[in-house]
């Protein structure tokens, strides 16, 4: 018996075929996903729902044709996220991203939503939680049309705002289950609905008494809400009927094609399944397009930068979370790249292969640079930007700038795990790295090994996040 796992990432689709009984991969497959969609604002990061539903599903069709024997799909993928669906359970909305921006743009008073939020309720969000692009759509936008590209077009500009045809609203993964099993109305997971923000994550509900009062403040005089009538008083929970269904056990959505399908698990919850498990005093570092540190807590617990998020058996895992992670490494291909084509026309070829032999190089001396990667900020410091510092006339050279960068994407983790420490007394002795930004780069595990001083070890399969959601499917 077999059983599936489907990861809708931010720049990927995969999916694994696990044998059930040695939870060996059996197969497999990573795709692109490829949705971005270009808009006017620099800010904006959403990508087109359908086309990745289209695409996973695909790939989920390619992996049950060669496995007859099926017992079980499980679903994950990008957190924070979220997308529109009207109350036949379509989607009518873009998806917007864990990268969005909207929530840190200036307001009129100067503050940004998230700062806003925080000096009301004292709740610490981010740009790119669902709840925060929510109130700011609410603020700014009029509707999701049923139309096509004109009416997506209305949308990504900006010149409308939410209305009565958005029923509901939840994760790309989340909205793949629905697709695949024809829910109408969303069921997500404690995991996925603690990314989402303004959710207790002790108790496993929303908090709906704060989302009520925000969203009042956020509506735009004469914009028509979801189940509202005109001259009629406001209904109470008109603010949070749009919230999904949430359960704190891997529920089983319905069934695709005769398969029970299970209910999406955060990303960084099934990455951690599928890389560690249930062991305690174990830390997991993930380099993807953004960077993560978790560790298993049987308590709820938090600190500046760090979240206590919904696991599994009433246990959380307590995560930090770089903006930019394995992307600075990817900024700096690009300024080698562009300097290259500068100087002897364009260059097409990534320079990825150069820049790991100047990492060995440059790992081998002693010559550093301080880089701070954090291009795009932090969770707790939206307005904190990237630097160089410790630049001398010796040590001022393309492997030390290569290293200088491996070495920052790392500290900004080490931070993290500092702040865990604080918390919990919990050490690093062991480390379990995940991410093609750690696999693929031998200097980058190097430099954590030595900046934590504890082993690391690759987790046991390339696609960590789908592996886990395979796993968590299988488990009672």
């Amino acid at each position: 018996m077999k059983a599936i796992g489907i990861d809708i990432g931010t720049t990927t689709i995969s999916g694994v075929i696990v044998d059930a009984e040695s939870r060996a991969v059996v197969l497999a497959k990573t795709i692109e996903n490829g949705s971005f969609i270009k808009t006017e604002h620099e800010w904006e990061r959403i990508q087109d729902a359908e086309l990745i539903i289209k695409k996973a599903k695909e790939l989920l069709d390619e992996l049950l044709a060669g496995c007859d024997d099926a017992v079980s799909v499980g679903l994950t993928g990008q957190m924070h996220g979220i997308l529109y669906v009207d109350e036949k359970g379509k989607c009518i909305s873009p998806l917007y991203t864990w990268q969005d921006g909207r929530g840190n743009l200036p307001g009129p008073d100067g503050r940004s939503l998230v700062e806003e939020i925080y000096e009301k309720y004292q709740v610490k969000t981010a740009s790119g939680y669902g709840m925060v692009t929510h109130f700011y759509n609410l603020r700014n936008y009029r509707g999701f049309g049923t139309e096509g590209k004109k009416e997506e077009s209305a949308l990504i500009s900006g010149k409308r705002n939410v209305s009565g045809e958005a029923a509901s609203l939840c994760t790309i993964a989340d909205y793949f289950g629905m697709t695949l099993t024809g829910r109408r109305k969303p069921l997500i997971h404690t995991s996925m609905a603690d990314s989402l923000g303004f959710f207790d994550g002790e108790k496993g509900t929303f908090r709906k008494d704060m989302i009520t009062a925000f969203g009042r403040a956020c509506r735009q005089p004469g914009v028509m809400m979801a189940g509202e009538k005109a001259s009629a008083k406001l209904p109470e929970g008109i603010f949070t009927e749009i919230l999904p269904e949430v359960t704190g056990e891997l529920a089983v959505l319905g069934e695709y094609r005769g398969i029970p399908v299970t209910a999406a698990l955060g990303d960084s919850q099934a990455s951690f399944l599928g890389s560690v498990g249930m062991e305690e005093g174990a830390f997991l570092v993930n380099m993807g397009t953004g960077g993560q540190i978790s560790a298993i807590s049987d308590s709820y617990c938090k600190a500046p930068g760090i979240e206590a998020r919904p696991y599994l058996n009433g246990k959380y895992l307590l995560t930090g979370a770089s903006l930019c992670g394995g992307r600075a490494y990817a900024i700096l291909e690009s300024f080698f790249r562009s300097y290259l084509s500068a100087a002897c026309g364009e260059q097409k070829e990534e320079q990825y292969k150069v820049m790991e032999k100047l990492a060995e190089k440059g790992f081998a001396g002693e010559k550093t640079m301080k880089v701070v990667t954090a291009f795009r900020g932090s969770r707790v410091n939206p307005g904190l930007r990237g630097s160089i510092s410790g630049i001398d006339e010796d040590n001022f050279t393309p492997e030390a700038m290569v290293c200088g960068v491996l070495e920052g994407m790392a500290r900004e983790l080490f931070e993290l795990y500092g702040q865990i420490h604080a918390i919990t007394g919990l050490e690093a002795k062991r480390l379990v790295a995940s991410g093609n930004g750690l696999r693929r780069n031998r200097i980058l595990r190097e430099i954590f090994s030595r900046m934590f001083e504890a082993e690391l070890t690759l987790a046991p399969y390339e696609e960590e996040a789908a592996y886990g959601a395979a796993v968590g499917s299988l488990l009672p």
